[in-house]
């Protein structure tokens, strides 16, 4: 029987563990990654060493299955962008309304698991994990951008529409692209149906689909969304900006966290 867990990268073969992850998914899986693939297979950011970041890794038995990455604030960062949380969504959204008293953000980002452990547990040992490493650290919100699996704005548009029609936008926060990128002119790899966006075009959304990282994010972190769709040019797809308040999160996704025995470990 596969033993399952969630560790807090410390070492360098747990932070080079997650590399390889995100390669495999992002760069292998899915074909994401532009360009020639590098010889070490690692899926690299000038993020990812700093010392507010923070890297969890899932293992089967020994085998890294998912990853992801949190980003605290970091002065560095801020300091060097002119920016107030120095994150990395905070060079393409304006987030200098968001906030207020004791509210501390994060930004949760790399967010995957190979393919063949998609339907396990390793997707709630992940988000357990995360959870967990928040609430020890203090922080109460978590920002990110949900990948829409299109590179096509029409698609992206009628995404957001369908995720207001669920009544998935936040009625609080809303923030501004910042620094839109150029999505293509002719989109290779479209969401919808030509018949879906005919129905769509006649105010008939309830029964379109959602992909499922926004979805994900929606039904079982209680994520509401706060911007229109952003062009991520280094995936080569568009995203769509969420925010999500700790103390929110389902009662129903909280018990399923508790249930999951050894949530997050450390090397020793």
């Amino acid at each position: 029987m596969t033993s399952m867990h969630c560790r807090v990268a410390t070492t360098q073969r747990e932070l080079d563990d997650a590399l390889r992850v995100r390669w495999a998914v992002f760069g292998g899986e899915l074909r994401l990654i532009p360009g020639k693939a590098p010889p070490s297979r690692r899926e690299v950011s000038c993020f990812d060493t700093l010392e507010t970041t923070v890297h969890l890794v899932v293992y089967a038995d020994r085998e890294p299955v998912a990853t992801l990455r949190m980003l605290m604030t970091s002065p560095e960062v801020a300091l060097a962008t002119g920016g107030r949380l120095g994150i990395e969504l905070e060079q393409k959204l304006d987030l200098s309304g968001l906030g207020g008293p004791g509210m501390v953000f994060a930004e949760t980002a790399r967010f995957c698991v190979l393919e063949r452990w998609r339907h396990s547990e390793a997707v709630a040992h992940l988000q357990a994990g995360i959870y967990a490493e928040s609430r020890g650290r203090g922080v109460t919100h978590w920002i990110a951008a949900a990948n829409l699996d299109t590179d096509s704005w029409e698609d992206a548009s009628l995404i957001a529409r369908v995720a207001a029609h669920r009544g998935w936008v936040s009625p609080r926060w809303r923030v501004k692209v910042s620094e839109p990128s150029e999505s293509p002119v002719l989109p290779s790899s479209p969401f919808y149906t030509p018949m879906e966006r005919e129905r769509a075009g006649q105010g008939n959304l309830g029964g379109l689909r959602m992909p499922r990282a926004p979805s994900l994010f929606a039904r079982k972190m209680g994520a509401r969304f706060i911007a229109e769709p952003l062009y991520d040019a280094s995936f080569r797809r568009f995203t769509l900006p969420l925010l999500a308040a700790l103390d929110e999160i389902p009662a129903s996704t909280l018990e399923r966290f508790r249930a999951l025995d050894g949530i997050v470990r450390r090397a020793g």
